[in-house]
């Protein structure tokens, strides 16, 4: 098997309104993928379509050659010890200590000894930088140093399959430049593949291998990070650019207005 994640033919909706149409997306084993795209385009309803909180309605989604529309709760409690997941902000628990918090998931879904979960919990934050943090609380670290301990506890059992919602969210640049540089190593080391859901263009072009553009429900482009720059649609040129002119209006459709503020022409 090449490929870890494998989407076909994917539709998926609340109700009545669609919200991914047609979506066909393979993930290579130890590859970097990025998913992009303006908010409410559906980037985060993949990842959790992927992680396996939602089903598809239509299509297929495998993991790890396993079809998750059809597999069991039992099954799929089993695949996500395989998976580690990235949330947006970090989303520590507030009141375990960083130690804790990376020690976590060793002491829920192994029967390591105490010992051993402290060797691995401190190489961990180790690889993060942040070792000597270790007995401080979530609330004493900064922005940049709470991702890093989630990004810790994100690998802790060291997963075939990291996914990552937003990691670069409200960091400062030069918080945003070390997680982005962690993340490509860490897939590296650890033999991963990711799947990396973001806004944030100019940094993900620099660590991912293959980037899917999604907008309004359908994948509209995708290439490498180099097709991606010099890709002349107007969708892809105006988001990675950032460009105020382009198929994405400033302004959201609305009558003229003179006719709101009841004035007339000439």
């Amino acid at each position: 098997m090449t490929n870890l994640v494998e989407i076909s033919d994917l539709n998926f909706g609340y109700n009545d309104r669609l919200v991914l149409k047609g979506i066909n997306l393979t993930v290579p084993k130890g590859s970097l993928v990025a998913i992009m795209g303006l908010s409410g385009c559906g980037k985060t309803t993949l990842l959790r379509l992927i992680g396996g909180q939602l089903r598809a309605r239509e299509g297929s989604v495998r993991v790890a050659g396993q079809e998750l529309n059809h597999i069991s709760q039992r099954d799929l409690y089993a695949l996500r010890r395989r998976l580690g997941m990235l949330f947006q902000f970090g989303a520590l628990f507030t009141d375990l200590s960083v130690y804790d918090n990376v020690a976590f998931q060793m002491r829920e879904h192994t029967t390591l000894p105490e010992s051993v979960i402290r060797d691995l919990t401190l190489m961990k934050l180790n690889a993060v930088g942040l070792r000597g943090v270790q007995s401080l609380m979530p609330s004493e670290l900064s922005g940049g140093m709470a991702r890093r301990v989630a990004l810790a506890r994100a690998t802790a059992l060291d997963p075939e399959l990291i996914l990552y919602d937003e990691p670069f969210a409200g960091l400062d640049p030069i918080s945003l430049g070390v997680i982005g540089q962690l993340i490509r190593r860490l897939n590296d080391v650890l033999g991963a593949t990711s799947v990396l859901v973001t806004h944030d263009v100019q940094e993900s072009l620099k660590i991912v291998d293959y980037v899917y553009f999604v907008s309004e429900g359908v994948i509209v482009a995708q290439g490498t990070p180099d097709e991606i720059r010099a890709s002349t649609l107007p969708f892809v040129h105006q988001f990675v650019w950032g460009e105020v002119d382009g198929p994405l209006p400033f302004h959201y459709p609305a009558q003229a207005i003179q006719n709101d503020l009841g004035l007339r022409e000439g």
